[in-house]
């Protein structure tokens, strides 16, 4: 039986790790683009020699390791920069989870966690793709409350991502996560129930 391979997404702010994370404990394998990116460019990584090759030694800090801070503030005022970062990183980011979903092989419902699917047109690679939404001013409030970011900060960092319509049209499951946490357990709840459902169908 083939895992059933579910896209998940959703803009800067707008809570897809905590959905994330909620899928996780009813035991979807979770599969996180972010974590890969982490990997792929840690300390003593071609891609990590890459990256400095690239932007030079001012994006690591002292001990070696990727100031993403640094690198971000860098390629997300560059449209050029960015696409030269995304490069580097994204295939090796796509070998790492293929890794992980072929080590996950047995599973029922592997959830792959990927900010950029709608950027980089991955919603093919997936039997439904869940979009995380809310409004653009309240992912700019969440930025501001729990990132530090300034409002001009976060507004940039949402234009770099596909407009929020582009997620929409991609989505085959929209979870609306402006409300509360426990309204976003009553959502999750649900879509898990529906994720196994369809799981279910496609393994008759």
């Amino acid at each position: 039986m083939r895992a059933f391979r579910v896209g998940l997404t959703g803009g800067i702010g707008a809570g897809k790790s905590e959905v994330s994370r909620r899928l996780a404990s009813y035991g979807a394998v979770v599969i996180d683009a972010d974590a890969a990116a982490r990997e792929v460019v840690a300390p003593g990584t071609p891609g990590l020699a890459e990256v400095v090759a690239e932007f030079g030694q001012d994006v690591l800090r002292s001990d070696g390791t990727l100031d993403r801070d640094r690198l971000g503030q860098l390629v997300f005022a560059d449209d050029s920069l960015r696409m030269k970062l995304n490069e580097i990183v994204h295939p090796r980011v796509a070998e790492r989870m293929a890794e992980l979903e072929r080590a996950a092989a047995g599973e029922a419902v592997i959830v792959h966690d990927i900010p950029l699917l709608a950027e980089n047109h991955l919603e093919g690679d997936f039997d439904v793709v869940v979009v995380v939404d809310v409004a653009p001013r309240v992912q700019a409030e969440r930025l501001a409350r729990a990132r530090g970011m300034s409002r001009a900060q976060a507004e940039e960092r949402m234009r770099a991502q596909a407009a929020r319509e582009d997620r929409l049209a991609i989505a085959t499951i929209v979870v609306d996560n402006s409300g509360s946490l426990a309204e976003l357990d009553r959502e999750v709840g649900d879509l898990w129930a529906e994720l196994r459902r369809r799981a279910l169908a496609l393994a008759d």
